[in-house]
């Protein structure tokens, strides 16, 4: 039987707890500030985690979790091996905090007394027949929040998001060798993993020369190694035709958070190093058609958003985006069109006058 979290709670703390998170990068960045909490709250509880593997070479920094890495590049073979590393454990909870079906198949091996899971709205793909409890259902939730709610079935209220990335010091170096000085930076991250979310080349190029040659900033790009964000990058430096560094295949997840903590604002859309910004205190301008920036943006950073979600609701499932299930993508060729270059630079606007701000603030401190 699977019950609320208005059922009876146990604020004592638990021996064990096993988090299933396997993916993407920006919804692990999501779950930190869980572990964070239990840390603060409990910190004899053992954390275990099973995450994916790419996630992994970024998790790893955070101390004090037991990593179980699952490549689903191995197939039944990394089922198989994780099925015999939990055979003889049992937690005294399972946050399950994914829906996919290869999750709930794994979840299906984790033995623990409470199974927490997600509601009866937002369940899918026989995510109910892994769980025996369940975080509350609310409209428009965020990410970070429905996630930040898993604590609640074990007694604990939801806290404010703390992720205290660690910087390594061979990334802190390689950020400061590549942004040197304290000149004004905007780094774009123009590709997400979803080829569909991407803005286009034109756009991009439009706000670097807005904010080289308007504003004095500082531009780079980022992105990793693949075919597609070379292609992408490549096109940006061509059609902007103002000086830009790029550092598209350079930078490795411990070098972006570097990366990003040494930037003043990120263009992106809506991806993982828009949350690793988002939690590294860097401003975000996150561009959402595909995805709506009230579930997935940077989560302290929205009011820079540029989304054209409920037009694009309207457009291509010709549906009022209030009546779409959480968590749905748009994802057609042509959606991110809907967002205009104006619409951008404005938004990069606001960011450059919330910079200012500080400034003048501590300026008129002074006079006073």
């Amino acid at each position: 039987m699977v019950t609320s979290v208005a059922s009876e709670m146990n604020s004592s703390a638990p021996q064990s707890i096993c988090l299933l998170r396997l993916s993407a990068l920006g919804d692990v960045s999501h779950v930190l500030p869980v572990v964070r909490q239990l840390q603060s709250q409990w910190p004899e509880t053992r954390i275990t985690w099973i995450i994916g593997k790419f996630e992994h070479r970024l998790m790893h920094l955070i101390p004090n979790i037991e990593y179980i890495v699952f490549d689903k590049k191995q197939g039944w073979d990394a089922v198989r091996q994780l099925r015999e590393q939990l055979a003889r454990r049992r937690f005294d909870a399972l946050l399950h905090m994914q829906l996919a079906l290869r999750a709930n198949l794994l979840a299906a091996w984790v033995k623990a007394d409470q199974r927490i899971g997600f509601d009866t709205e937002r369940s899918k793909e026989l995510h109910g027949l892994v769980i025996n409890r369940r975080i509350a259902f609310q409209p428009r939730q965020h990410v970070l929040d429905a996630l930040g709610s898993f604590v609640q079935p074990l007694g604990l209220s939801p806290a404010p998001a703390q992720w205290d990335f660690p910087i390594l010091p061979e990334a802190q170096a390689f950020a400061e060798s590549e942004l040197p000085g304290d000149q004004a930076t905007l780094i774009i991250s123009p590709c997400s993993s979803h080829r569909l979310r991407n803005w286009h080349a034109e756009g991009y190029a439009a706000v670097a020369r807005h904010a080289v040659i308007e504003r004095g900033w500082r531009v780079a790009l980022c992105g990793g190694p693949s075919k597609l964000e070379r292609e992408v990058g490549d096109a940006i430096l061509q059609r902007a035709n103002v000086p830009m560094i790029d550092l598209i295949g350079r930078d490795t997840l411990p070098r972006l958070l570097a990366l990003l903590r040494r930037a003043d604002a990120l263009l992106t859309p809506d991806s993982g190093p828009m949350h690793l910004a988002n939690a590294l205190g860097t401003s975000v301008i996150g561009l959402h058609a595909a995805t709506a920036s009230w579930r997935s943006g940077p989560y302290s950073d929205r009011q820079f958003c540029v989304d054209h979600y409920a037009a694009a609701a309207e457009r291509f499932l010709r549906k009022p985006a209030d009546r779409l299930p959480w968590g749905k993508r748009i994802e057609f060729d042509g959606v991110m069109d809907l967002i205009q270059i104006d619409e951008v630079i404005d938004a990069f606007e606001r960011v450059v006058a919330r910079r200012a701000k500080p400034a003048l603030d501590q300026v008129g401190d002074a006079e006073r």
